[in-house]
């Protein structure tokens, strides 16, 4: 093919493939198998349907694009300079996977603006759309009216064969079929390789069949390498149905265009090296050197500028009559998007004192959500399957069903790896929607990458995890959670609390809700047993993650250090010792998340370095209490698996007494 032949569209299409090209040879890293294959569904994706303005990467009413198959990053990165992103320009994209660079090895929304979510495992991104989707399908039937419709965009994502085996996806394939969330179109990278090789190894299922049977609208594109138009009318085809998502299967050719790789795996995450580039530009007919884009491509690709302009002025239009006909609407949808709370919103959290009933933290977490589901119409979710396990759910809020989207009481099903990413994308919406989603916290080992991608991808998710200890009891040690807290804690930008009591439930809330706002996620994680109302316990205290809520006249002679349903053993403990002629430091520490955050006179302040007496007392894995405990320390904590047995008895044999506290704290003291 001769340069002279080739169409403005295929300048465009071959642009992509050899900004990929060139940036994975430069960096010799990467992957250029997608990016080649998949530039004309993409081209055309961009092109011809999807609604974004590159000036304004933010523009509320964008349709979202999501690249599931990450490793392909080089794809969305020449689209965002095509486009006419200021994120990326032609020096970003020579500094592919480079430090510093703002065109990292997978695409991270944090680094790239135009960029919606992170994406990397394989999986996480379809359904991440689908909680992008899910976002909005609900603010569409919140704030929408019969004649002013301001939430109104879709949903794309681009995933592969390694998506489509990963479990993550098939449980978000279900839940969105099951909703039908007409706004989000799938396009299948359908170019059968994997790095084993042909996909034949592994994967031979009718992928179609099994998205039929989840309740998509399903098309297959045959020839994704050439047929623009029916690529195209693949995508006119998919709006068209407004009940179901739809996937298009579009069959392409990896590393099209290389005359010795593609359609192999050799081609699909490595460079080509400098001899099959040189044989590639041949065979596509592309005459420029590395990273020069034609000006004809180039200037149609930047059209995108003018219509996003002009797509944006437009919404802006309707905005306008939407905010003069319904202010009241228009006021909390400005707040939504603005990510402001409601002045006062924190005033509804309960407070408690040592007369009132004793509850496990999982009741009082519902007092919580409900309260404030009352004054954040934003607060949104449910729990995999366990929704009367966990109480989550929010009275009177309706569950969010297919035709009822308006609604607020999200039912996962049993479902934790979908449920994670879909509360994410939910989050990345960017639209002020504060997403929580809850199981038994030994379940986070089921979603433990998107709590992590949360984490990661500054994204405001609240997990609410219920049944925190080996106190769950009779579901003996598969359910309970031993090493669990030690881990989620290690997890970097994660903040993890364990409240003692109401208060410290009514004050982990105010953390979570804040950070959420913040663009940060939070892991609340509540007891099945009933625990005490402590005095000295507050809702302030919980935000400096560890504070004092006992103390003694003077430098206390040992300092006991406790977390969730044990703070009250330590009270207890406390009062014996005292009442010994003892003087005696009880810590709550709900968070050690947050109180290794406080500056070196606060952290002094509660356990002061000259008192080396400390006993740290916490229902699973001693791991990382020595940190707090020092070298004289000791702990009161499970290092083996639990047991079947009533959560009673379980504590009381495994140690978790006032009796063995005092006993452990009086041999520290000696």
């Amino acid at each position: 093919m001769a340069v002279a032949t080739q169409s403005v569209q295929e300048l465009c299409i071959n642009s992509i493939r050899f900004l990929a090209v060139d940036a994975i040879e430069k960096s010799k890293s990467g992957h250029p198998g997608l990016p080649m294959g998949a530039a004309p569904m993409a081209f055309v994706l961009w092109d011809s349907f999807m609604r974004y303005n590159p000036k304004n990467p933010q523009w509320f009413n964008r349709d979202r694009f999501v690249l599931s198959a990450g490793h392909g990053s080089m794809l969305q990165y020449a689209l965002l300079y095509l486009t006419g992103y200021d994120s990326v320009t032609i020096d970003d994209i020579k500094q592919f996977r480079q430090w510093g660079a703002k065109t990292p090895g997978h695409p991270e929304n944090f680094v790239t603006p135009g960029v919606e979510v992170t994406t990397g495992p394989l999986g996480q991104g379809i359904a991440n759309a689908v909680g992008l989707a899910v976002a909005e399908a609900h603010l569409a039937a919140k704030f929408n009216k019969p004649d002013a419709t301001i939430v109104d965009h879709y949903t794309y994502v681009i995933l592969g064969d390694g998506c489509n085996m990963e479990g993550i996806s098939g449980e978000a394939a279900s839940i969105a079929g099951h909703w039908g969330l007409g706004k989000l179109i799938a396009l299948y990278d359908d170019n059968h390789i994997s790095i084993d090789g042909s996909t034949d190894v592994a994967f031979t299922e009718d992928v179609s069949k099994r998205f039929e049977a989840y309740g998509w609208h399903v098309l297959h594109v045959k020839d994704g390498n050439t047929d623009l138009a029916g690529i195209a009318q693949a995508i006119e085809a998919a709006k068209a149905v407004t009940d179901k998502p739809t996937m298009i299967k579009v069959t392409t050719t990896i590393g099209y265009g290389s005359p010795n790789k593609q359609d192999t795996a050799g081609i699909h995450g490595a460079a080509l090296g400098p001899d099959e580039t040189i044989a590639t530009r041949k065979n596509l007919g592309w005459e420029y050197d590395a990273f020069v884009v034609p000006e004809a491509a180039l200037n149609h690709a930047r059209k995108a500028v003018e219509r996003g302009a002009g797509y944006e002025s437009a919404w802006n239009t309707v905005y306008a009559g939407y905010k003069a006909k319904y202010p009241q609407e228009a006021a909390e949808f400005d707040r939504f998007i603005s990510g402001k709370l409601p002045e006062g919103w924190d005033q509804v959290l309960p407070t408690y004192t040592t007369e009132d009933k004793a509850l496990p933290t999982r009741k009082h977490s519902e007092n919580c959500l409900n309260k404030l589901g009352a004054v954040l119409p934003e607060l949104i979710g449910g729990s995999a399957d366990l929704t009367h396990s966990n109480l989550t759910e929010l009275k009177g809020a309706g569950d969010f069903q297919k035709g009822h989207f308006a609604n607020r009481n999200i039912h996962f099903g049993v479902r934790e790896h979908a449920m994670g990413a879909i509360c994410n994308g939910m989050a990345l919406h960017n639209s002020g929607l504060i997403p929580y989603g809850a199981t038994f916290l030994i379940f986070t080992d089921y979603m433990r990458a998107a709590i992590r991608l949360a984490a990661l991808s500054e994204a405001g998710s609240i997990w609410v995890m219920t049944h925190d200890s080996i106190g769950q009891g009779e579901d003996g040690p598969t359910h309970q959670p031993i090493e669990t807290l030690a881990s989620l804690r290690a997890i970097p930008d994660l903040t993890v609390i364990r409240p003692a009591d109401g208060n410290e439930t009514s004050g982990g809330y105010k953390v979570a809700i804040e950070k959420s706002k913040a663009n940060a996620s939070t892991l609340l994680a509540f007891t099945r047993q009933n625990v005490p109302n402590l005095a000295g316990t507050s809702i302030a205290g919980v935000a400096k993650g560890g504070y004092t809520i006992v103390d003694s006249q003077g430098t206390p002679d040992i300092i006991l250090i406790g977390t969730g349903s044990e703070v009250s053993l330590c009270v207890s403990a406390a009062e014996k010792l005292t009442a010994e002629g003892k003087k005696v430091r009880v810590v709550s520490m709900p968070s050690s998340t947050l109180f290794d955050t406080q500056d070196a006179a606060y952290k002094e302040s509660v356990l002061p370095k000259a008192v080396t007496k400390r006993l740290s007392v916490e229902a699973a894995s001693s791991f990382g209490w020595h940190k707090y405990t020092g070298s004289e320390g000791d702990t009161v904590s499970i290092d083996t698996f639990g047991a079947s047995a009533p959560g009673g008895i379980c504590l009381e044999k495994f140690g978790f007494t006032v009796d063995n506290v005092l006993a452990k704290a009086k041999a520290l003291l000696g």
